[in-house]
C-alpha cells in the first residue's frame, strides 16, 4: 500500500519502529488525499462508502467533513499554514465551511438540534477545534459572510442539552471558540462539562465517562484531551485565570494516567482490544501526544514517540487504511459486528485525534529523542489500576499485554434491580493485545470467551452484567457479580435469585491463576472460557489428556490455553465463523463442570501468548 510505508525508515533515531515525523506527515497526506473522490463539489460533505449510522446519510456526510477537518487542521499547523499541502487543505476546507454552514446551499450540513442531543454536536466540537488551531491561516482569512454562517451554525449549540458524558465537553470547546470570536455563548455551558468531569474523576488519572463504571479509551481521547485543549482555547480570554489554574490539575491527572497507559500497548504496537468505538484505532495515541504538548508525560519523549508511532505503524501494516487509502469500520479490516450503531462510514476518522502530535514542531524533543522501549519490551510486568479494578500483565518474550477486567462493566446503576444490558466490550474477564472478543450477536449470546457463566437445565446462559470490584493490586485482582438472564437478546438482564460468582485472579509472567467461588443450584453447569484466538484460517485446536484442559492456536502463532487445577471435570473448544475482528475463524478453549449445589470453588490456569517464530507445529507448550 502507499502512504508512510513508502518512506525510508530511520533505525538510528527510531530503533523500534523506524518511523519519524516524516512518516506521520506522509500518512496524514495519504489519508487526506484519498478522501478527494468522496468530497462534494464544494467539499462540505464527504460521502464515504459503507453502512450508514443511525443518524442518517446527511449526518454521516457532515461527520466526514468534521473529522477529516480535524486531521487537516493538525496537518496545516504542522506546516504553519505554508507550502502546497497546507495551502491546498486551507482552500478545500474553507470552501467546505462556507458551503456547509449555509442552510440555503445544496451541500448544507444538518443543523444542531434544539432541545435535545444530536450527532451534529459531536462534529461541532471537531470543527471548533480545527478552527481554533488553524485560526491565523484559515478562520481569519474567511470572508465575513462565511464567518457569520459558521458562527451561526456553531451557535445553535448554545442553550441545548447534551448526553451526560463526554458529549458535555463538546459543548465546552464549541462555545469557548464562539466566545473567542465574539459570538453568542453561555459561560455556564462552558463550565458545565468541566464541572461534570470532577464528579466522574475516580483517581490515579482515571475518569468514568458519565455515571457508572464506563472505563475505556474515551478516558484518554476525550476526558483528558478536551479539558486540556480548552485551557489553551481560554488562555488570554475572560476565563484565563480559571484556565491556568485548571491546567495544572489536568496536567497532573494526565501525568498519573500516563504512568500506566504505556502498559496498554504490545510490542507490535497493538493496543489492548477493549471498550467501545475501537474503530477509532490510533486515536489511542492522542493522550500520549497531549502529554508531550503539555509537558506532563512521566517518561521520556522517546517512549512517547515509540508508543505513538508503534500504534500507527501497526494499523498501517494491518489494513488500516485500506488499499483505497480509507479507514473502514473495523479494527484491521472492515468488521461490522464490532462497530456501534452510532458509527457511520466516516466515524473512523476520529482517528484524526491520533495525529495531534503533528502540531509539535520538527525540533521538539518528541521528534528528536531516540526511541526507548515500551514497558513490555523492557521486561515482564504486573501492574494495576486500583480505582478501575484492572490488572495488567506484560511478557517481554512475546510482547503480549493482557488486561484483567474486574471493574469496567458500563453499568450505570449498581443496586438491585440491576436491569442492565451486558456489553461484549466490557463484560469479559480479560482482554489482550493479540485477541478480541467474539462480537457477532450469535457468538456473544453463548458467553464463552473470558467469562464464567451458569447454564441452566433449560439451556439458558447467564450474563455478567454488574461487577462489584474487589482487590486490585499488582498481580492480584478480584470481583463478584450476580449472574442474570437476558429477558430477550440484547435486552435487560434480570438477576438469578440465590446465585453469585466471585473471582480472584493472580497473574505472574502472563500466567493467570483464576479461582471462582460459585453459588448456584444443583445440576446447573458452570463454564469458564479462555481467550478467543482468531485468524484467516481455522485455528488448530485440541484437549489435554492428563487433566481437563484445552487449547487453540491461530495461524500467527497466538496460543490460548485453559487448564483445570481443581473442580472442573471437562473441557472443549468453541469454534465460530465471522464473529471476531481479528479473523474469519475464531476458537475459544473452555472448562465445564456440573455444579453440586450451594457454594463450590473452581480453580483454573489461563494463558494467552505468542509462540516463538521458529515454532511451526502449533504445539509449543501444549502437553
Amino acid at each position: 500500500m502507499a502512504g508512510a510505508l513508502d518512506v525510508p525508515e530511520d533505525r538510528e533515531l527510531s530503533g523500534y519502529t523506524g518511523w519519524t515525523r516524516e512518516h506521520w506527515l506522509t500518512q496524514a497526506d495519504y489519508l487526506l488525499d484519498s478522501l478527494k473522490p468522496y468530497a462534494s463539489p464544494h467539499s462540505a460533505r464527504f460521502e464515504l462508502p459503507g453502512r450508514p449510522s443511525v443518524s442518517g446519510f446527511d449526518s454521516d456526510a457532515l461527520e466526514g467533513f468534521a473529522r477529516t477537518f480535524l486531521l487537516a487542521a493538525w496537518r496545516i499547523a504542522a506546516d504553519r499554514g505554508r507550502g502546497p499541502v497546507a495551502e491546498d487543505l486551507i482552500a478545500r476546507y474553507s470552501s467546505g465551511l462556507a458551503a456547509g454552514a449555509d442552510a440555503a446551499h445544496p451541500e448544507s450540513w444538518p443543523r444542531i438540534p434544539q432541545g435535545r442531543p444530536g450527532q451534529p454536536m459531536v462534529e461541532a466540537a471537531s470543527i471548533a477545534l480545527g478552527l481554533h488551531y488553524t485560526r491565523e491561516w484559515l478562520w481569519d482569512k474567511l470572508d465575513t459572510r462565511a464567518q457569520g454562517l459558521v458562527a451561526d451554525w456553531l451557535g445553535e449549540f448554545v442553550g441545548n442539552p447534551t448526553w451526560p458524558n463526554n458529549w458535555m465537553l463538546f459543548q465546552t470547546v464549541s462555545e469557548e471558540f464562539l466566545a473567542s470570536i465574539g459570538a453568542r455563548y453561555e459561560e455556564s455551558e462552558i463550565f458545565r462539562g468541566l464541572d461534570a468531569t470532577e464528579e466522574w474523576y475516580v483517581g490515579d488519572g482515571w475518569y468514568t465517562d458519565g455515571a457508572g463504571r464506563n472505563f475505556d479509551y474515551y478516558i484518554g481521547w476525550a476526558m483528558h484531551l478536551y479539558p486540556l485543549l480548552w485551557t489553551q482555547m481560554a488562555e488570554g480570554g475572560a476565563r484565563n485565570d480559571r484556565a491556568l489554574s485548571a491546567r495544572e490539575v489536568y496536567r497532573d491527572r494526565l501525568r498519573q494516567f500516563l504512568e500506566r497507559y504505556f502498559d496498554f500497548f504490545g510490542s507490535d504496537g497493538a493496543p489492548i482490544h477493549q471498550g467501545r468505538s475501537l474503530t477509532y484505532r490510533f486515536a489511542t495515541a492522542a493522550p500520549i501526544w497531549i502529554g508531550e504538548m503539555f509537558d506532563c508525560s512521566p517518561y521520556g519523549a522517546g517512549l512517547s514517540r515509540r508508543a505513538a508511532s508503534g500504534v500507527l505503524k501497526h494499523f498501517a501494516e494491518h489494513g488500516a487504511p485500506d488499499s483505497r487509502g480509507l479507514l473502514t469500520m473495523g479494527w484491521h479490516d472492515p468488521f461490522p459486528p464490532m462497530v456501534q450503531n452510532y458509527s457511520g462510514p466516516a466515524s473512523p476518522y476520529w482517528a484524526s485525534k491520533g495525529f495531534i502530535g503533528l502540531m509539535l514542531p520538527a525540533d521538539h524533543r518528541v521528534w528528536t529523542t531516540p526511541e526507548s522501549p515500551l514497558p513490555v519490551e523492557a521486561g515482564n510486568f504486573q501492574t494495576s489500576i486500583v480505582p478501575v479494578g484492572w490488572a495488567l500483565s506484560g511478557t517481554k518474550d512475546d510482547g503480549v499485554v493482557r488486561l484483567l477486567n474486574h471493574g469496567s462493566d458500563k453499568a450505570r446503576h449498581h443496586t438491585p434491580p440491576f436491569d442492565q444490558h451486558t456489553d461484549v466490550f466490557y463484560a469479559p474477564l480479560a482482554f489482550s493485545t493479540v485477541t478480541a472478543p467474539d462480537t457477532a450477536p450469535e457468538a456473544w449470546a453463548k458467553r464463552v470467551g473470558n467469562q464464567v457463566t451458569l447454564i441452566a437445565p433449560d439451556g439458558r446462559i447467564s450474563s455478567r452484567a454488574v461487577i462489584e470490584p474487589g482487590l486490585a493490586a499488582d498481580g492480584h485482582v478480584s470481583s463478584s457479580y450476580v449472574p442474570g438472564f437476558e429477558t430477550e437478546p440484547g435486552g435487560a438482564v434480570l438477576p438469578i435469585e440465590g446465585t453469585e460468582i466471585s473471582t480472584r485472579v493472580f497473574v505472574k509472567d502472563g500466567i493467570e491463576t483464576r479461582e471462582h467461588s460459585v453459588t448456584a443450584p444443583a445440576g446447573w453447569t458452570v463454564r469458564e472460557g479462555g481467550y478467543p484466538v482468531a485468524g484467516p484460517e481455522q485455528p488448530v485446536r485440541g484437549e489435554k489428556e492428563t487433566r481437563p484442559g484445552a487449547f487453540a492456536v491461530n495461524d500467527l502463532g497466538v496460543m490460548s490455553q485453559i487448564e483445570a487445577l481443581s473442580g472442573w471435570t471437562a473441557a472443549g473448544v468453541d469454534d465460530e465463523l465471522g464473529a471476531n475482528a481479528l479473523g474469519a475463524f475464531s476458537a475459544t478453549p473452555y472448562l465445564t463442570a456440573e455444579h453440586p449445589g450451594g457454594t463450590k470453588s473452581y480453580l483454573s490456569e489461563v494463558r494467552v501468548y505468542r509462540l516463538p517464530d521458529e515454532d511451526d507445529d502449533g504445539n509449543e507448550g501444549v502437553e
